[in-house]
C-alpha cells in the first residue's frame, strides 16, 4: 500500500541511507585484508584468497550471512591493524548443508593470530556448537602473533580453548572438517588433526609442530619445510591427513563432496508455513527509523517492515505500553518478538510513560510472554532500543527491581532460541534484560548508528567530570566554567566513541553491524540454523516466580 511520505520521513530516508552507506564502504575496505599487493602475491602462488576460497565453497546463488567482519576495527593500529581480525567467518550452505566456514586470511599479517582472532574463532565454535551444525576450517595461518602472546595463549578463553572444543564437537557428533591450504604451525597444528576429517593441498600446504628454522635451531637436524611437514610426507608417511588435493579448488570440491553425504538429524521442530512468503509493500524501514537517538518513533510501524503479511498477533496490547509483545512470523518462521516501545505512552492510570524505558508492568508482561514463548516451542526476537528502567521513589515503591529481576530471570533460563537486533539505545540493565550478549542469543546484530553503554552519554559525562572535578579540587586545582566545559567536552567524546556500534562490533559485543533491510535474513538464517538443535531441556525460571 502506498503512502504519502512527510519532510521528517524523506530526513529519516536520507539519514539512514548515508550510514548503510558509510557502512558498506567500511566492509568493502574490510575485504581487502592486508592490501591488493598482499592479495595479488597468494595468488601468484596459485592459490586462492581466503574470501575466494570461501565462494567457491559456498552452493551457488545461495544465501550466507558474515559474523564478525568488523572484528578487530580500529583496534592494533600499532601492528598496522587487523582487518576481520584476520580471519573470516560465514555461516552459509555448503553441499545444501547449513554450515559454518571458519577461512585463515593469509593477507593479513599470513594470518597469524590476534587476541581478537582467537575471540572470533571461539564464536564461529560457538555457534557451530549451540546450533549442532557442521563446521569448516581453512586453514593458512603461521600462528599466534607473538608480540601479544600473554594476550591470546594461556587463559580460559585464549587460544587453547579451541582445541578444547574440537574435542567436545567431535564427541558430541558436531561435523568437523579442516582443509591444510597454507601454513599451519606450532599449537594450531591441532586444529586440523583434531577435526573428524583432514584435506591438504600438495605442495603448498604443511603442518608441523616447528618449522625448518626452529628444527635447525633445536636439534640441529638440516629438513625442508615440505620433507618435515607437506602433503606427500602426511599423506603417505605420517597418516595424519586423510585426503591429498592437487590445489585449492580440489580440496574444496572434496569438502563439498564430504558435506553432500551428511545424513540429516533429528530437528528442533520450529514452526514454519510452507508456500510463498507475503510481506507489506511500499513500506519502507528507513522512513519510520530516526538515527537521532534522542527522538521518539512508533515501533509497531518498524515491526510491520520486519514481520510477514498479517501475523502479527499482539499479547497484552493495553497493558505494561513501553514493551511490545507479540507472536508474528519473519519468513515464515514462527516467532514472539519483545521490542522497546518508543513512543511516549498512556498508561493505565492516564499517566505518560517515557518511551524507551522499561516500567514494572511492562517488565511482568515481558516475562510472562517470554514464558508462552518456552511453552509453545517459539524463537525469541529482542528488538532494543532500551535507556533502561524506571527510576525514581514511585518506580521503587512499586517494586521495579523486582519485575526487573523476574524478567531478567525468565529471559536467562530461556530453553527456545533467542536473537538480539540492537536498533538504537542498549543502555545499563535494559541491555541486559533485551537479551544482550551476556545473555547467550543465537545470533546478535546492531543497525548503523546504534549506541551500548552502561547509561546515556549525558548522564555519563556527568557524572565522570563530578569525579574529575572533585580530584583536581583534592590536588588543590580550581575549575572555572570555561576548563569544566573543556572536560565536559573531552569526557563527553571519550564516551560517545567507546558507545559507537563500530566500537561493540570490534570486540564482538555484536557479531555484526547489518543494514536494517537485511534483518529478516539474518534472523531466517539463525532459526534455520538453530532448528538443527533438538532443544534438550524443560523451561524452569527458578526461584524469583512471585
Amino acid at each position: 500500500m502506498g503512502h504519502k511520505i512527510d519532510l521528517s520521513s524523506e530526513k529519516n530516508i536520507d539519514q539512514n541511507k548515508m550510514l548503510v552507506s558509510d557502512l558498506n564502504q567500511k566492509l568493502t575496505k574490510i575485504k581487502q585484508g592486508g592490501g591488493k599487493s598482499k592479495l595479488e602475491k597468494i595468488r601468484s602462488e596459485g592459490k586462492l584468497t581466503a574470501r575466494e576460497r570461501i565462494d567457491y565453497l559456498l552452493d551457488q546463488d545461495s544465501e550466507k550471512i558474515e559474523i564478525g567482519a568488523l572484528a578487530g576495527f580500529e583496534m592494533y593500529e600499532e601492528e598496522g591493524g587487523c582487518p576481520a581480525a584476520g580471519v573470516i567467518v560465514v555461516m552459509g550452505y555448503v553441499g545444501q548443508k547449513l554450515c559454518v566456514i571458519v577461512a585463515n586470511d593469509a593477507s593479513v599479517k599470513a594470518g597469524a593470530w590476534f587476541p581478537i582472532s582467537a575471540k572470533k574463532n571461539l564464536r564461529a565454535q560457538e555457534i557451530a556448537i549451540e546450533n549442532k551444525i557442521p563446521i569448516i576450517y581453512l586453514v593458512d595461518s603461521a600462528g599466534v602473533f607473538l608480540p601479544r602472546q600473554d594476550e591470546i595463549f594461556p587463559d580460559k578463553e585464549h587460544f587453547g580453548r579451541i582445541f578444547r572444543n574440537n574435542a567436545r564437537m567431535s564427541s558430541e557428533g558436531i561435523i568437523q572438517i579442516a582443509a591444510v591450504m597454507g601454513s599451519c604451525v606450532a599449537g594450531g597444528a591441532y586444529l586440523p588433526i583434531m577435526s573428524d576429517e583432514a584435506i591438504i593441498v600438495d605442495k603448498t600446504a604443511s603442518i608441523f609442530l616447528a618449522g625448518s628454522y626452529l628444527v635447525k635451531a633445536a636439534i640441529g637436524e638440516e629438513v625442508d619445510n615440505q620433507t618435515l611437514g607437506g602433503a606427500t610426507t602426511h599423506s603417505e608417511i605420517s597418516g595424519i591427513t586423510d585426503y591429498k588435493a592437487k590445489d585449492d579448488q580440489d580440496a574444496l570440491e572434496r569438502i563439498k563432496s564430504l558435506l553432500e553425504k551428511i545424513g540429516d538429524q533429528p530437528k528442533a521442530g520450529f514452526n514454519k508455513i510452507k508456500g510463498p512468503i507475503k510481506q507489506e509493500k511500499g513500506i519502507d524501514i528507513y522512513e519510520f527509523f530516526p538515527t537521532d537517538k534522542s527522538l521518539p518513533y512508533n515501533t509497531y510501524k518498524i515491526i510491520d517492515c520486519l514481520i510477514d503479511s498479517n501475523s502479527m498477533e499482539e499479547y497484552k496490547a493495553d497493558y505494561g505500553k513501553t514493551i511490545i509483545t507479540t507472536y508474528a512470523r519473519i519468513d515464515g518462521w514462527a516467532v514472539g518478538i519483545i521490542a522497546n516501545q518508543r513512543k511516549m505512552v498512556k498508561n493505565k492510570s492516564g499517566e505518560t510513560q517515557f518511551g524507551g524505558v522499561i516500567y514494572g508492568d511492562a517488565a511482568d508482561k515481558a516475562t510472562r510472554f517470554i514464558a508462552n514463548c518456552n511453552q509453545r516451542k517459539i524463537p525469541m526476537v529482542f528488538l532494543q532500543d532500551v535507556t533502561g528502567f524506571m527510576v525514581g521513589s514511585k518506580a521503587e515503591h512499586g517494586g521495579i527491581i523486582k519485575d526487573g529481576a523476574k524478567m531478567v530471570n525468565a529471559m536467562s533460563n530461556s530453553v527456545v532460541p533467542k536473537f538480539t537486533v540492537i536498533m538504537g539505545n542498549s543502555n545499563g540493565a535494559g541491555n541486559y534484560a533485551m537479551c544482550g550478549k551476556a545473555f547467550d542469543p543465537r545470533l546478535i546484530v546492531a543497525w548503523p548508528g546504534s549506541k551500548m553503554a552502561v547509561m546515556g552519554g549525558e548522564q555519563a559525562a556527568k557524572v565522570l567530570l563530578q569525579i574529575e572535578k572533585s580530584k583536581l579540587k583534592r590536588d588543590g586545582e580550581k575549575v572555572d566554567p570555561i576548563k569544566e566545559k573543556q572536560l565536559l567536552e573531552k569526557i563527553k567524546s571519550k564516551y560517545d566513541f567507546q558507545t559507537r556500534a563500530y566500537y561493540a562490533a570490534a570486540r564482538l559485543w555484536t557479531d555484526a553491524i547489518i543494514d536494517p533491510k537485511d534483518t529478516r535474513k539474518w534472523i531466517s538464517m539463525g532459526i534455520e540454523a538453530a532448528n538443527h538443535a533438538p532443544i534438550q531441556r524443560k523451561f524452569n525460571m527458578g526461584i524469583p516466580q512471585v
